[in-house]
């Protein structure tokens, strides 16, 4: 008998003879259902017969922890001596990034090699070199270190000239969500690049759960790219954002209503808008279209709902609502 059954069984007897139960009450105790057969007799039809999405299959696939501790490793070499236990001096700093991204590269290279494996087996494709181009795009990464760390850097001088409460550069990388999650697009970005399926959304999706900011690897920022506040952000795969903008929480960056076949007819198609250099979007502004594009230093309102294109140096604002006011210190206007 089932321990969990059988517990319950050796519960009711004892509640049998101490009389605390009726006629009724016993009857069920020793017809006890069990539905673990039946159900998973039904599920292992579904996912055997394909009908239901699974993963039965005899290749690896990327870990979600891993990724994540990636994520993790890529934050204490970008950022040394602030997510390390580690007291970093000069003295040992090259001893400690190299410690660093030696173990970065073997991770790496094993992630990314149970996602192109899964990707080849699951779309029955020849084979391509998992364990060479695994370690070969690893390298192509951590080359591109450096120049995802400048960007980075214009990121958070970004954030101390957009933001009066940013005390120091020392806050913002500890604290200030909107760096995380760019930090993380920067890294899935160049992933994408790399042609390596699975990870970059898995790193999405990680940095979404961690701060409410939604951005697709697929997406294309420049530099000095800055999110206030952030929860409730989205900016869609096929963005194009310049140099420069300044985007508050909220704000939407996505397509216009799609047909129900979207996601295959449209799949390569740009759905999403265009934000040139030096542009500031506020609170909760929704712009929309692959066609649509906002002018080089322009600000869009707050609330704003957008899907045409303004030309540069424009300001689009909602007029102010008519408000009312009651109460006994005011007349009702």
């Amino acid at each position: 008998m089932n321990r969990l059954l059988e517990e319950h069984y050796i519960m009711g007897q004892k509640e049998i003879q101490d009389g605390s139960c009726g006629t009724e009450t016993r009857a069920a105790i020793t017809t006890v259902r069990n539905p673990i057969p039946e159900a998973v007799s039904a599920l292992s039809k579904g996912f055997k017969q394909g009908r239901w999405a699974s993963h039965i299959e005899p290749v690896p696939i990327p870990s979600k922890s891993e990724v994540i501790d990636l994520i993790e490793q890529l934050q204490r070499i970008l950022f040394p001596g602030f997510f390390s236990p580690v007291i970093l001096r000069p003295e040992n700093l090259d001893y400690h990034l190299g410690q660093q991204v030696s173990l970065l590269y073997e991770n790496l290279a094993e992630q990314i090699s149970s996602a192109v494996r899964h990707d080849c087996f699951r779309h029955d494709q020849s084979c391509s070199r998992c364990g060479e181009r695994s370690y070969e795009t690893a390298a192509d990464l951590i080359e591109s270190l450096p120049e995802i760390r400048n960007l980075l850097e214009s990121d958070i001088e970004a954030t101390l000239t957009g933001d009066p409460a940013a005390a120091n550069s020392d806050e913002v990388i500890f604290s200030y969500p909107g760096l995380f999650a760019t930090m993380v697009y920067r890294l899935a970005h160049r992933l994408h690049q790399l042609e390596v399926p699975l990870i970059p959304r898995i790193m999405s999706e990680h940095a979404y759960h961690r701060t409410a900011i939604d951005i697709n690897p697929r997406a294309n920022i420049g530099s000095h790219f800055f999110i206030d506040h952030g929860s409730g952000v989205v900016v869609g795969a096929t963005s194009t954002i310049g140099n420069r903008v300044r985007i508050y929480q909220g704000v939407t960056l996505g397509a216009l209503s799609l047909p129900r076949d979207a996601g295959v007819r449209l799949r390569d198609i740009k759905r999403h808008p265009t934000i040139e250099d030096d542009v500031i979007i506020y609170a909760n502004a929704t712009i929309l279209g692959g066609e649509t594009v906002v002018g080089a230093r322009s600000i869009i309102g707050g609330n704003v709902w957008l899907t045409e294109s303004v030309g540069p140096d424009t300001r689009v604002m909602l007029e102010p609502p008519r408000l009312v006011y009651i109460g006994p210190d005011r007349e009702t206007k």
